[in-house]
């Protein structure tokens, strides 16, 4: 598994070779000039044979040799970190730009099964683990190398006897930490999880504060994140635990060779094969070549929790995208706004049937309003429509057109729709507005504003249309986001209309006033009402009365009325009363 992530990550980091050959070459320089000093040291150590026979000299010329390599390394160890965070921090960049545009591809079946939280963390922190785990493991890989290369070939050149000793130990080091990575490995990937259990349910309850406040529900929400929180700590405890164990060992088998060179050089030395000199050099180099072995296992942390992490946002990556607009779709445009549903059928699960069948016919310009009870398919319905979703079997045919054959992105454009849940962006009011038409003048965002009365409301702001407004509108209420998400619809003046509970949250008098501007721009055009509150579509040219994902009854308003059936119930129950005490008044 380890081996198939570390092959995609390398496929990330392929466009940026060029940054790693100079990574390379940089940390080679770097480490030859610092593997030079120990020789160099070794050197004026044997010029130096007691108090009176010390050639300062050539210590001097020494000293003057070890400062320049000193500082070239230097140079050398700075490109090396400047290559390696470019490559990584480009790569992760990737990453992130192919993750977010592949939640843009996926259908919204995908987005809708999926924790949001759980994708933003992967979004985020899954993928800045991938950063940590690459610039860590890219500058230990280089300058570790080229460590243990250069020391091999350095102290082969001084004695080959010590040298054999000290790479007959390396192998133990290695198991040590091969062993104790295996291990880890596993609780970092359920540490990964976890975080992103924790991320999705913390942006739930965030979102949805105002809800848990009014239940009184804040106990057995922070006693559900505690039993989550809970489980992060049990395993990231173990995770950590593991990974630490990898230093320390790694560590007492470097200091077992420290001491064989130490014995083995002291002996040589007495038996003068060896100088003193070279002796401290030799100590030196076993030292610099074990240090690459505890660098590895000493951020095999972030290593481990990169490839963990790693594995979640390749889920991402792998997830089956939305079917794409077939060569031959065709581009709608200026349609009439005729709309036939043919025997169509769906469901969200396929043990949980939901429209069954349907067939309506819409006639360009027809006002077409949907409503039933809670959970009867209305909302649906619309997805089918915009193509959010598929149908199952059937037909949705626009202007003749099965919307299968069409793209996706000419059959939305043909629609404009305003939702009961409102979302607007982090932006000016102005910009909010043209969402839909970047192009749009002032003149024209204005004129849009005015039609959905939302002009006087944002004259008041404090800098009128150039207010920038928080995050998801925070600074509005409810009533003047959806106003604003109205003036949008009204600014692009689609071909039909799709308005989802889209008075909902506005109070009665400005939804009269509303209700005018929707008459105004529904003239002439097809428009499908999704409403609760049934006094919002008396107007209707054609109401579709739907229950358990049927059509029940169709009619207009008086015809519905008259018929005594399933609408009369729905609207006596809501109007009857009123109507009584209204006449009695």
């Amino acid at each position: 598994m380890k081996k198939s992530v570390l092959k995609r990550l390398m496929q990330f980091v392929r466009p940026y070779r060029g940054f790693l050959i100079g990574a390379l070459i940089s940390a080679i320089l770097s480490i030859a000039l610092t593997l030079l000093g120990p020789v160099l040291v070794g050197d004026a150590i044997d010029y130096i044979v007691d108090q009176h026979h010390v050639d300062f000299p050539s210590i001097a010329r020494i000293l003057i040799i070890l400062c320049v390599s000193i500082g070239v390394g230097a140079v050398f160890q700075w490109l090396l970190s400047l290559c390696t965070n470019t490559a990584a921090y480009r790569t992760v960049r990737d990453i992130r730009v192919q993750t977010f545009d592949k939640i843009n591809e996926t259908p919204l079946r995908y987005i809708d099964g999926t924790p949001h939280g759980d994708l933003i963390n992967r979004l985020v922190n899954d993928i800045d683990f991938i950063a940590d785990g690459l610039l860590q493991g890219l500058t230990q890989l280089f300058t570790g190398i080229a460590t243990i290369v250069g020391t091999l070939l350095f102290m082969l050149s001084v004695n080959p006897l010590i040298t054999l000793v000290v790479v007959l130990v390396t192998p133990l080091s290695l198991f040590v930490a091969s062993f104790i990575a295996k291990r880890s490995h596993k609780m970092f990937r359920e540490q990964s999880k976890t975080q992103g259990e924790i991320g999705g349910y913390i942006e739930e309850m965030l979102g949805n504060q105002k809800v848990i406040k009014t239940f009184s529900h804040e106990e057995e929400a922070q006693q559900e994140f505690e039993k989550i929180n809970a489980r992060l700590y049990r395993c990231g405890q173990k995770a950590q635990f593991y990974s630490s164990l990898s230093n320390p060992s790694t560590r007492f088998v470097n200091g077992v060779v420290y001491a064989a060179v130490g014995i083995i050089g002291a002996i040589t030395a007495i038996n003068g094969r060896l100088s003193v000199g070279q002796l401290s050099c030799f100590l030196t180099y076993a030292n610099q070549y074990t240090k690459p072995f505890n660098e590895v296992t000493g951020v095999i942390t972030q290593l481990q929790m990169a490839f963990a992490s790693a594995q979640r946002v390749f889920a991402v990556l792998d997830a089956e995208s939305e079917q794409p607009d077939s060569p031959e779709a065709v581009e709608l445009q200026h349609v009439d706004g005729q709309v036939a549903i043919d025997d169509v059928s769906f469901s969200y699960d396929p043990r949980r049937r939901l429209i069954e069948r349907f067939h309506l016919t819409v006639s360009p310009g027809q006002r077409i309003a949907i409503v039933g009870p809670t959970g009867c398919g209305k909302t649906t319905l619309i997805n089918l429509l915009m193509r959010f979703y598929d149908v199952d079997k059937g037909e949705i045919r626009v202007d003749g057109v099965p919307i299968r054959h069409a793209t996706r992105d000419s059959l939305r454009r043909q629609f404009g729709m305003v939702l009961q849940e409102t979302w607007l962006y982090s932006a000016t009011v102005r910009d909010n507005i043209a969402y839909g038409k970047p192009d749009a003048t002032l003149d024209q965002v204005v004129a849009a504003a005015k039609a959905a009365h939302a002009h006087s409301f944002i004259k008041r702001l404090p800098d009128g249309y150039d207010t920038v407004i928080s995050e998801d509108g925070g600074n509005l209420s409810q009533g003047q986001k959806q106003l604003l998400c109205i003036a949008r619809v009204m600014l692009c003046d689609p071909p039909m209309l799709i308005l989802d509970e889209a008075t909902s949250s506005i109070d009665t008098r400005t939804e009269q006033r509303i209700q005018k501007a929707f008459n105004k721009m529904m003239q002439g055009r097809t428009s499908f009402i999704v409403a609760h509150r049934l006094s919002t579509i008396k107007e209707a040219d054609v109401i579709v009365v739907m229950n358990n994902g049927s059509i029940v009854e169709m009619g207009n308003h008086r015809h519905l009325l008259q018929k005594g059936g399933f609408y009369a119930n729905l609207y006596n129950s809501q109007f009857a009363e009123q109507e009584r005490n209204y006449t009695v008044s």
